[in-house]
């Protein structure tokens, strides 16, 4: 069977971390640790017959032994188990990777703030509850990361009810205060095993540039003997192109952008495809005239979030002048199947359920009844239901001949079990990385996005800049060798960035901002209720999931 090595595909690309689910981290921790009796978390019975490495092979992070290997993912310290004393099986597959062979960046968990999950007064640096997890992040990111993001407080915090609620931070100014204590905490107490990457936040352009001029001295090697290492771009930064080519420029001539210091930048949330390109200009741009070391990572939780919605990729489309996108369907749920030995994709386009299928590693060593696990019984007729009875798909007694019965001893409307879901999760994961890379490759050939071609991207307004390529105007800007003429080509070139939609909608001056909302990052053959982002609006179903495995 194919191996895929995605790891030596990635050239000189921007590098996108898939933000790995803790569902998915459990199968392959949990397989690795038989119970008292020998038995397996997954018994080898219902792991696929071709899955020649087992569950280890969903693990991308091993490159002996997966499917995809893949050097890079993102892992929050919002799901993970924080205590380093305390043996956490399900999440082996980041504790004990091979650090050498393998690069993990850690989100710190502040968007478990801003939504009211990690409960504290964070605006008061005395408060034990805050405290105890600002430790217990450190500790686990000092642990088991390669690079961390500092505890930031989202600037949104105080917009949202929960998070206002249970964090006590009622306005911008308290959640810059509350990143104050938690930078400085991590300043003062990091042991150097983790590289710290400095957040930046705003809602808008005003509050990224307050954000910023407030937070840079952390990453000063002039206030500080080891400062933060790196910047994390969150909020409007993530999302805006004419404020994060602004923020460069200021990172470069404020001396924050230096090799061997400041060498990495993630940006949060980030998973429209066209962007995957736009970054990997940017990063060349500036290892080009700057920073020969610089890296640019992105991440989203997109793979999981649609498995956890029954949704599974089914192609990617990329064309020239037109929107790019990641294709996905309603996965294939049907008790019909679970009978069925014909390799998933054969079975998916024979009976006609998808209209294309790009087989991965992982689907290509799947027969359709390893996703469809549990078979229909014989049902009873309505004579002999009776007079008036409705037939009931969870009621045995409506069988003649009895149904399989899920793992808590009752008759399912599903065909899938837990891991069919992790299955898809790994087919999808391969997917959402081959698709960035291919946009990489294509854009490389002179394919572009509409959203990036200046003769497309807004027909009623033609931009007559004498170039169609981002590349070129960032080639531009970057290789001024001064702030202010830098700063004239970015406003010089603004109403075109108005054109470059990212992932969220931003908020504040139009004139300025990228936008206030956008299309769903999915095309899907479903009505749009049924498109996944990974805006956080879909991720109860992961988290039901997750809740599935009985932690």
């Amino acid at each position: 069977m194919e191996i895929d090595n995605l790891t030596a595909k990635q050239k000189d690309y921007a590098v996108f971390l898939p933000a790995l689910s803790g569902f998915y981290a459990t199968y392959v921790g949990k397989q690795r640790f038989p119970d008292a009796n020998g038995n397996l978390y997954v018994e080898t019975s219902r792991i696929p017959a071709d899955f020649e490495n087992g569950i280890e092979g969903l693990n991308w992070l091993n490159p002996d032994a997966a499917y995809f290997p893949y050097h890079w993912a993102l892992y929050s310290a919002g799901h993970a188990e924080l205590d380093t004393n305390k043996v956490s099986p399900k999440e082996d597959m980041i504790r004990n990777r091979d650090r050498s062979r393998s690069f993990v960046l850690g989100d710190s968990g502040g968007f478990q703030i801003g939504k009211g999950v990690w409960e504290g007064d964070w605006k008061n640096p005395n408060c034990p509850k805050a405290q105890k997890k600002r430790e217990l992040v450190l500790a686990w990111m000092d642990a088991y990361m390669d690079y961390g993001m500092i505890l930031d407080i989202p600037a949104w915090v105080c917009r949202s009810p929960e998070g206002r609620k249970a964090s006590g931070i009622t306005s911008y100014m308290e959640a810059v205060e509350g990143t104050y204590i938690n930078n400085d905490y991590f300043m003062k107490h990091r042991t150097g095993a983790c590289k710290f990457l400095n957040v930046l936040q705003g809602e808008n352009h005003a509050e990224a540039e307050d954000w910023y001029q407030r937070m840079k001295k952390y990453c000063d090697p002039k206030q500080y003997d080891r400062p933060f290492n790196g910047w994390a771009m969150g909020g409007q930064n993530m999302c805006d192109v004419h404020l994060i080519l602004k923020r460069l420029v200021a990172l470069r001539f404020d001396g924050l952008l230096e090799e061997g210091l400041h060498d990495w930048m993630h940006f949060l949330g980030t998973s429209k495809l066209e962007w995957a390109c736009l970054l990997t200009d940017i990063q060349r741009a500036v290892r080009r005239y700057h920073n020969p070391k610089f890296t640019i990572s992105f991440d989203c939780a997109s793979p999981f979030l649609a498995s956890a919605n029954g949704q599974i990729y089914i192609q990617t489309e990329i064309e020239n002048k037109s929107k790019w996108t990641y294709r996905m369907v309603p996965s294939v749920d049907d008790k019909k199947y679970a009978t069925d030995t014909r390799r998933f994709r054969d079975a998916v386009l024979q009976d006609n359920l998808f209209k294309a299928f790009t087989e991965s590693p992982i689907s290509q060593r799947c027969t359709i009844k390893d996703i469809c696990i549990y078979k229909d019984g014989v049902r009873k007729t309505q004579a002999e239901l009776g007079e008036g009875v409705k037939f009931d798909v969870t009621n045995l007694d409506h069988y003649s001949s009895p149904p399989d019965l899920n793992k808590i001893n009752k008759v399912g409307k599903t065909s899938w079990d837990s891991f069919s879901y992790a299955i898809q999760m790994g087919h999808n994961v391969w997917s959402h990385l081959t698709a960035v890379q291919t946009a990489n490759q294509e854009y490389d050939l002179g394919i572009m996005p509409a959203m990036m071609h200046s003769e497309t991207a807004d027909k009623k307004t033609p931009r007559n800049y004498g170039t169609n390529t981002f590349r070129e105007i960032v080639d531009l800007i970057f290789a001024v060798n001064n702030r202010e003429d830098a700063l004239a080509l970015i406003e010089y070139y603004s109403a075109y960035f108005q054109d470059i939609r990212g992932t969220r909608g931003a908020t504040g001056d139009k004139a300025v901002n990228a936008g206030t909302m956008y299309n769903n990052l999915f095309e899907s053959d479903e009505p749009e209720e049924h498109h996944v982002d990974d805006s956080g609006l879909d991720e109860a179903n992961l988290d039901n999931l997750e809740n599935e495995l009985g932690e």
